[in-house]
């Protein structure tokens, strides 16, 4: 049985978004995936059709690039919602200049909110080097204070490395 909420957590091409798609289909609940993406240039554009390429016509995917409370809220717990990223999410945020603590309050309450069970895929970008501009900085934490939210949050907190699971909090299903 999949868990209320869990974290999946890795690098750049871990293998973390294939981990939390088969967490979600070995579910056996409706797959639902809540894309996060902007489409910003060419490598972003194939990238998203790589992650596309992976889902069949089970899944419905929602684009929601800033508000995840809507889909979230409608979800019922015959679902299983993967929001694929929350590093995308809030790099949407950052760059549109939003309050970046009310709008993880926000996506954490929705989270707690909703009836059905949800996987967060998000990256680790702290453990390269410090940035040497303002707004990377900026990012670099901002992210790592929603990752620390969203792991003390979950029931479920898995690292992913060259495609293996490290399982930090919980038990797989």
């Amino acid at each position: 049985m999949l868990p209320k909420l869990s974290f999946v957590l890795g690098g750049a091409a871990s293998g973390k978004s294939v981990f939390a798609e088969n967490l979600i289909l070995n579910s056996g609940l409706k797959p639902v995936y809540l894309a996060t993406s902007r489409i910003w240039d060419d490598e972003t554009k194939s990238r998203v059709k790589v992650h596309k390429s992976r889902r069949d016509h089970t899944w419905t995917t929602i684009e929601a690039p800033f508000d995840l409370q809507p889909a979230l809220s409608e979800a019922k717990s015959d679902r299983a919602v993967l929001i694929d990223c929350a590093t995308m999410w809030l790099t949407n945020h950052l760059l549109e200049e939003h309050n970046l603590n009310e709008a993880q309050t926000l996506l954490l309450s929705a989270l707690s909110a909703s009836a059905a069970p949800i996987v967060v895929v998000s990256n680790e970008v702290g453990q390269g080097i410090v940035p040497d501009n303002a707004l990377s900085r900026t990012f670099r934490e901002a992210q790592g204070r929603l990752n620390i939210a969203l792991a003390a949050q979950a029931d479920l907190a898995v690292q992913v490395v060259a495609g293996l699971p490290n399982v930090l909090k919980g038990t797989l299903p």
